[in-house]
């Protein structure tokens, strides 16, 4: 059986079900369209900061924050179009701003739509019109994100867009990774380093991106819950970043359509011609190991 709840509590929360698989999702609409909670067998598989989520003036450090029209930042916040500058903060706007529910689905499934349109806001910063429709469906042990972007401008629209999960983690020492390349970049140090399936979590910080990547799904072995943590996406998405602070219980496996700073250099971003739509997936599937 599958239900959508609403909880009012600071903000308006859905709370998708699969009671058959034990499983739920939580999604806040107005607080970036942001997906706070995930479910499965009872184990929680994200990680939120209450206490940042609570405060609006903060960016939310957990659930899964949508990235647009950038993943990354630019140097001083800043790129150029039609010789015109803007001024574009880390990641974009959109996980900053409410999201319209636009359809609700319980029919063999729970699936919810929500959609984000440009707005004075919105085009002071990036100069396009534009919709984005993001469907959240959660059936059996797979949470599925299909994602629908349309230009309504006149102009080709370019952007990059991406997924930014935290995933809880409560000893990182246990946890083992199959990421589909055989070398990383440090984006700290900007040095590029092979890659072994594993990190050194004594750092203070790691953030690296794998930009050659030679498959579409990547997953992580987490021993100390038995779990596997599965994420599959299309041919879009060109870079998978991994970060993690030391001290704190999450890690971030994000799927990127582009590397940080691509809307200056070009390349590779989606451009989508006036009137036209494009499309992109992400499966998230939690499967559990036997003890």
């Amino acid at each position: 059986m599958f239900a959508i709840a609403v909880k009012k509590q600071q903000y308006k929360t859905y709370i998708l079900t699969d009671q058959a698989a034990e499983s739920r999702l939580e999604v806040v609409p107005e607080r970036g369209g942001i997906i706070t909670g995930w479910r499965v067998k009872g184990q929680e598989i994200l990680y939120l900061d209450t206490a940042r989520f609570a405060n609006p003036d903060l960016s939310v450090r957990g659930g899964i924050p949508i990235l647009f029209p950038i993943c990354g930042n630019l140097p001083d916040n800043t790129y150029t179009h039609n010789d015109q500058p803007y001024t574009l903060k880390q990641h974009g706007f959109a996980r900053d701003l409410p999201w319209e529910v636009r359809e609700q689905i319980t029919e063999e499934r729970a699936a919810m739509t929500l959609v984000l349109t440009s707005n004075d806001q919105t085009r002071a910063v990036y100069p396009f019109d534009f919709e984005l429709a993001f469907t959240y469906q959660i059936k059996g042990n797979a949470l599925e994100i299909f994602q629908r972007y349309t230009n309504r401008s006149t102009e080709v629209m370019p952007f990059s867009t991406g997924l930014h999960p935290y995933f809880l983690a409560l000893d990182k020492t246990q946890l083992g990774f199959n990421i589909p390349a055989v070398q990383y970049q440090d984006q700290r140090a900007q040095t590029k380093h092979p890659f072994t399936g594993t990190f050194d979590f004594e750092q203070d910080e790691i953030d690296v991106a794998f930009n050659q990547l030679t498959g579409l799904a990547t997953s992580v072995t987490d021993a100390s819950r038995q779990t596997r943590i599965t994420l599959s996406y299309n041919s879009t998405y060109s870079t998978v970043v991994f970060w993690t602070v030391k001290g704190k219980d999450f890690y971030c496996v994000e799927p990127w359509s582009a590397p940080r700073n691509a809307l200056n250099v070009g390349k590779p971003l989606i451009r989508l011609q006036p009137g036209a739509s494009c499309e992109t997936l992400v499966r998230m599937t939690v499967s559990f190991l036997d003890k």
